[in-house]
């Protein structure tokens, strides 16, 4: 059977492509396709231990069945003219500057006591190095799935009236936010608290990368492990069966 692989970040450039079809024995797991990659590619065995797999978009474990034409996402830890913006519900992933003020403006309702905005902006350095800008890439389907779930967990968890997540992609310069996060709520501490966790969570959960660009050559960044639930070495993912 012919499955498509897509790959990200530190993944893509060490296959040299973005994605490839490849033919696998009928009923092959997740397990084995990772086999197949970490002997031809040495930096999918080294990321076993942090590196996240999905199919169809949604996170699998390694013990997974896959099917003909399956899309299955090789996912390294993550960190991610005018052009269209994507948006589901009250999360986006747009590719020109994020409007802070408009959006926090947008938000706000007479029955909210409190409106709590973090940003994250990119610095001029990383590493002890002088840092020149990012470019930030997506596995773009399943990030917009992703937030979408945070901001959703976010509002039940805390009791906020809303929850707002931005991300940027493509080139961000020094001083511009990568990554906007926004909640709305009657209390200030369910606001701080949700805000925090939102930021915390996207960070690990959301597939989103950054390469760092430097006067003397690029990287991508150390991403933050995937939660163990998540991890191609779990045996805990939920199948995406």
């Amino acid at each position: 059977m012919k499955v498509r692989v897509l790959f990200f970040g530190a993944l893509a450039d060490a296959a040299g492509r973005r994605a490839e079809t490849v033919v696998l024995a009928d009923r092959a797991s997740v397990s084995d396709l990772l086999a197949m990659y970490e002997a031809k590619l040495p930096q999918v065995g080294a990321m076993r231990g942090s590196l996240a797999v999905s199919v169809n978009q949604e996170y699998a474990k390694p013990s997974a069945t896959l099917r003909e034409n399956d899309e299955v996402a090789l996912l390294p830890p993550v960190s991610g003219g005018r052009s269209p913006t994507t948006k589901a519900a009250n999360v986006a992933i747009v590719r020109e500057r994020i409007d802070v003020q408009t959006i926090s403006n947008s938000l706000r309702q007479p029955a909210d006591g409190a409106c709590c905005i973090f940003e994250g902006i990119v610095r001029d350095n990383s590493r002890g190095r002088k840092t020149l800008f990012l470019d930030y890439e997506a596995y773009e389907p399943m990030a917009l799935k992703e937030m979408e779930v945070l901001a959703h967990e976010g509002q039940r968890k805390f009791d906020i009236r809303e929850a707002v997540i931005v991300h940027r992609l493509g080139r961000v310069h020094i001083g511009e936010t990568s990554v906007l996060v926004a909640v709305a709520s009657a209390h200030r501490s369910a606001a701080f608290e949700a805000c925090k966790w939102l930021i915390d969570n996207l960070k690990k959960r959301v597939p989103v990368w950054k390469k760092e660009y430097f006067q003397d050559g690029a990287m991508w960044a150390d991403g933050e492990p995937f939660p163990a639930e998540l991890s191609a070495d779990s045996g805990t993912v939920k199948s995406a069966r």
